[in-house]
């Protein structure tokens, strides 16, 4: 390999003595890094190398509240991003090594290019459970999405494995097909939901549409605490010459405009606290001494689950999760890696524990200590947020006043708005009661079926999370709530009375 450095020539004339600052990955974390930056030092030569030439933007960007936001991605070629930024260059290439020690990194078409500072986000890998076998998808990019309704239109019947968010909403957007959704947990959408709202959403899942009757809300107070972990479902992608890499995940918005239907009529069959034995071919069956093939029928592809269930269909989608893309720094590179989920260490500033080698997004894991109200996810909003935050502390760090940045506000309270069976959902803080303690929180819900969910938990008289499903109206009201920690233990149930407008209390 030639490892001579590679003179990459912006789309302006910069100081010779400037060495770029560079980003690997093209997700919703590498880009907006790139983006922020560009606008914070727009005379850096930046350089993003991305395994593609289509790279990931934020668009239609709102701040709906003090840390609420809203927005949209799109997938576009990154030569947008060089024409907005013209000190921007974009390497559409695969990096093979980093070499710390000397500030620079390898691509696998042999380039070596040096740098002043480098930002990590090359998010998740998929725990994929067959990736060789045709009949298993893994969803995580617009390439397998769009592949995924392909094999879907002649489909009669596919198997889901998973119960994050990118199952949960396919599972609802998927039409004219039969789905078995096989979950390892009590309830679905753990990742967001408890057992609760599950109940809730699950007469819409099963019309398959939005239904909103006129009812009256329940109303009920009720004690107890949930501790769940998260479970993100995203998925890999191969390239033409069979090197494994991973493309970027999906946005918000993602299911838009798609088509998603099959060959049959709809039908959504749940397995609940199960999870998947193995997949078996057709000549595979035999090794099942209760199978019968007849009952089972003709199918391409097998699954037995843990339950003792065998199913037969046309293709398995995978969405089981991910675990950080840190692949990179298994060869000496020195960064320390979290012994709990194998993400790179980050500490307040986005930097690793390789001076001048920062990270963003999915593939790193914050090593802040305790935020009160505040705990990683690995989602679209957090990718986005870091990768803001890591540009300024980059830019900082390149003026060598790094002790300068204070942790960004958005980083004080847990949010994420998003969607979920047609409704709003808008999580905020410790929604499920995360590191609470059970004996001390107390859980107020107000709901009207097929219409709202509300749940509020509260410690001490203070609201400590919050899940808001529906058009509410409370989003501000709660989040301020929140943020002040306001005691609002004098209000008791009232404070979740549908006819009182809980924003007197607080103008």
């Amino acid at each position: 390999m030639d490892t001579r450095r590679t003179s990459l020539t912006p789309n302006q004339d910069f100081k010779a003595s400037s060495t770029p600052v560079v980003v690997i990955g093209g997700g919703i974390a590498g880009v907006s890094f790139v983006e922020h930056l560009a606008i914070l030092r727009s005379q850096q030569p930046i350089i993003l190398i991305s395994c593609s030439r289509l790279v990931k933007a934020v668009t239609a960007f709102k701040q709906v509240a003090v840390v609420m936001e809203t927005f949209m991605v799109e997938e576009r070629e990154a030569t947008v991003l060089e024409r907005l930024y013209p000190n921007v260059t974009v390497v559409t290439d695969t990096v093979t090594r980093i070499d710390a020690a000397n500030s620079s990194v390898y691509t696998k078409s042999g380039m070596c290019i040096a740098f002043s500072k480098l930002c990590v986000c090359t998010g998740g890998k998929p725990n994929s459970i067959d990736s060789n076998n045709p009949n298993v998808l893994c969803i995580r990019d617009t390439e397998s999405v769009q592949t995924f309704c392909a094999k879907l239109a002649n489909a009669r019947r596919i198997v889901l494995l998973g119960n994050g968010g990118i199952a949960t909403e396919l599972v609802y957007e998927i039409s004219e097909c039969e789905v078995v959704w096989a979950i390892r947990d009590g309830s679905i959408g753990k990742t967001f939901f408890d057992p609760g709202i599950a109940e809730f959403l699950l007469p819409i899942l099963e019309d398959g549409k939005l239904d909103q009757p006129n009812s009256k809300p329940i109303k009920r107070t009720i004690y107890t605490n949930t501790n769940d972990s998260s479970d993100i479902n995203i998925n890999n992608c191969n390239d033409t010459t069979g090197t494994e890499h991973y493309g970027t995940a999906l946005g918000p918005d993602w299911k838009s405009n798609l088509i998603i239907g099959g060959k049959s009529n709809r039908n959504i069959r749940i397995e609940y606290k199960c999870e998947l034995t193995r997949i078996l071919q057709p000549n595979e069956l035999i090794k099942l001494p209760s199978a019968n093939v007849a009952i089972l029928g003709d199918w391409p592809i097998y699954v037995e689950l843990s339950n003792g269930r065998v199913v037969g269909c046309d293709f398995v989608v995978s969405a089981t999760g991910v675990s950080p893309n840190t692949d990179l720094f298994g060869n000496g590179v020195g960064a320390t890696i979290s012994p709990l989920d194998g993400g790179l260490l980050a500490d307040t500033r986005m930097e690793t524990s390789v001076p001048g080698v920062f990270a963003a997004g999915d593939v790193c894991t914050t090593d802040w200590g305790v935020t009160p109200l505040w705990f990683q996810m690995r989602l679209w909003t957090q990718a986005r947020q870091m990768g803001v935050y890591a540009a300024r502390c980059v830019d900082a760090a390149l003026d060598d006043r790094s002790e300068d940045v204070t942790l960004d506000f958005c980083f004080e309270m847990y949010s994420h708005v998003t969607e979920f069976f047609g409704f709003k959902v808008v999580l905020l803080g410790l929604y499920n009661g995360q590191g609470l303690s059970a004996d001390q929180s107390e859980l107020l819900v107000r709901f009207t079926p097929r219409k709202e969910f509300i749940k509020l938990i509260t410690v001490g008289g203070r609201i400590k999370g919050a899940i808001l499903v529906g058009d509410t109206q409370l989003d501000e009201t709660i989040e301020n709530l929140m943020l002040n920690q306001t005691d609002v233990s004098c209000y008791g149930d009232s404070l979740l009375d549908p006819d009182i407008d809980i924003e007197d209390y607080f103008d």
